[in-house]
C-alpha cells in the first residue's frame, strides 16, 4: 500500500504515453501556432498583399464604380461580380493555403500527426467565461502560465507603443495625406507591430512549449507499483499464466502417455529432442509423428518407450528436423521417406515384425 502512494520516479511506459495521447494530454503550446501564424501571415501579405489589394480594388470598381450603373441587367452584374470574386479568391489563395500548411506543420511537430475524435466531442463547459479566465491566469497549472501571460501582455504593449511612437509624426500628419498614402502608412504600422509581436511571441512560445513538455513528462511519471500493475494488465496475471502453462503441460504429458506406447520407434537427439514415429501400411500413406517433445517431455517419451520396449535410435539431424517441421498427428514429408524407411526396416527386423509382415 505504501508503494502505491510512493514517489513517481519511473519513466512513463509506451502504453501510458499512448493513452495520454488518445486523451489529448500532450505537450503543446497554443501560442507557438499563433506566433507562427502571425509571422507567416505578415510575410505572405508582404509578398502577395499587392495582388490581393489590386483584386479587391477591381472588385469595388466594377461593383460600385460608374460603369456598374450603366448595365443593370442581372446577367451582366452577376457575371462581373463572380469574375471579380474568383480573382480575389485566386489572389488570396496563397495566403490561405500558406497559413493552413503552417498550422498543420507546427501542430504536427508538437503533438504528432494523429486524429483524435475525443477532442471533437462538444464540451459546453468550455463556454464558461469564468473557466476561460481561470485558464488565462493559469489556474490549476501553477504560477508559470500566469507569469508567461503577464509577460506576453507587457511585451505586446511595449512593442505596440514603440511601433506607434516611431511613426507618431506621420500619424499626426495623416489628415493631409491622400488615401493611398494613409493606406500605406497604416499597413506599415500594422506590419511593424505584427512582425515584432510575432517574433517575440514565437520565442516566448518556444519557452512555454519547453515548460509544457517538462511538466507533461513529470505528470506522466509512474510509481513502481503502477508500472507493475500495468505490466500485469498487459501480460496477464503471472499466476494465471503459470496455471495455463501447467494445464498445457499436463495435456501434453497425457498425450505422450497415450500415444508413445503405440509407436514403432523413437528418434532422439539424443537428450534434447524425442520423436515418436508410427507406421501402419493399411491405414497410413506415410509414417506419422504420434508424439514429440524436448527437454522434460523428451525425457518422458524415452522413459515410456523403455518401459514398453520401444526401440530408441539416435538420429540428431532427423530428430531436429522432424521436431521443427512436423506437428503431432501429421505424416512426415516426402524428403524423409527413405531415411525413416531404413530406420523402420531396421527396428522391425530386430523385433521380428518384418518377418511376420512378410
Amino acid at each position: 500500500m505504501a508503494e502505491d502512494l510512493g514517489d513517481k520516479t519511473e519513466a512513463p511506459t509506451p502504453k501510458r504515453r499512448q493513452d495520454a495521447a488518445d486523451k489529448g494530454t500532450v505537450a503543446r503550446s497554443p501560442d507557438l501556432a499563433a506566433a507562427a501564424a502571425v509571422i507567416s501571415a505578415m510575410i505572405l501579405l508582404k509578398v502577395y498583399g499587392p495582388a490581393i489589394v489590386e483584386a479587391l480594388r477591381l472588385l469595388m470598381i466594377h461593383t460600385l464604380g460608374a460603369e456598374s450603373f450603366t448595365d443593370f441587367s442581372t446577367n451582366g452584374t452577376l457575371h462581373r461580380f463572380f469574375t471579380d470574386a474568383v480573382a480575389v479568391a485566386l489572389a488570396a489563395a496563397p495566403l490561405g493555403i500558406g497559413l493552413m500548411l503552417v498550422a498543420i506543420v507546427v501542430n504536427g511537430l508538437q503533438v504528432g500527426f494523429r486524429f483524435n475524435t475525443k477532442r471533437l466531442q462538444p464540451n459546453l463547459m468550455a463556454l464558461n467565461p469564468l473557466k476561460g479566465m481561470g485558464k488565462l491566469l493559469g489556474k490549476g497549472r501553477g504560477p508559470v502560465p500566469m507569469i508567461m501571460n503577464l509577460v506576453k501582455f507587457a511585451v505586446i504593449a511595449i512593442l505596440a507603443y514603440q511601433a506607434i511612437a516611431d511613426r507618431l509624426g506621420p500619424i499626426v500628419a495623416a489628415q493631409k495625406l491622400e488615401f493611398q498614402q494613409i493606406f500605406g502608412l497604416t499597413s506599415g504600422i500594422i506590419y511593424s507591430i505584427a512582425i515584432r509581436i510575432g517574433i517575440v511571441l514565437f520565442i516566448l512560445a518556444l519557452l512555454d512549449y519547453s515548460y509544457q513538455w517538462w511538466k507533461t513528462e513529470k505528470d506522466m511519471k509512474m510509481t513502481k507499483q503502477q508500472v507493475k500493475d500495468e505490466m500485469r494488465s498487459m501480460d496477464g496475471d503471472p499466476q494465471i499464466k503459470a496455471r495455463r502453462k501447467q494445464i498445457a503441460m499436463d495435456r501434453v504429458r497425457k498425450m505422450v502417455q497415450a500415444n508413445v506406447p503405440t509407436a514403432d520407434v523413437i528418434v532422439t537427439n539424443p537428450t534434447h529432442y524425442a520423436i515418436a514415429l508410427k507406421y501402419d501400411a493399411k491405414t497410413m500413406h506415410a509414417p506419422r509423428v504420434v508424439a514429440k517433445g524436448k527437454g522434460p517431455i523428451a525425457l518422458q517419451i524415452r522413459e515410456i518407450a523403455i518401459a514398453h520396449g520401444i526401440p530408441i535410435l539416435e538420429r540428431k539431424p532427423l530428430a531436429r528436423a522432424l521436431y521443427r517441421l512436423v506437428d503431432v498427428g501429421q505424416e512426415i514429408p516426402e524428403q524423409f521417406y527413405s531415411t525413416v524407411a531404413e530406420i523402420l526396416a531396421y527396428v522391425w527386423e530386430l523385433s521380428g515384425k518384418l518377418k511376420k509382415s512378410a
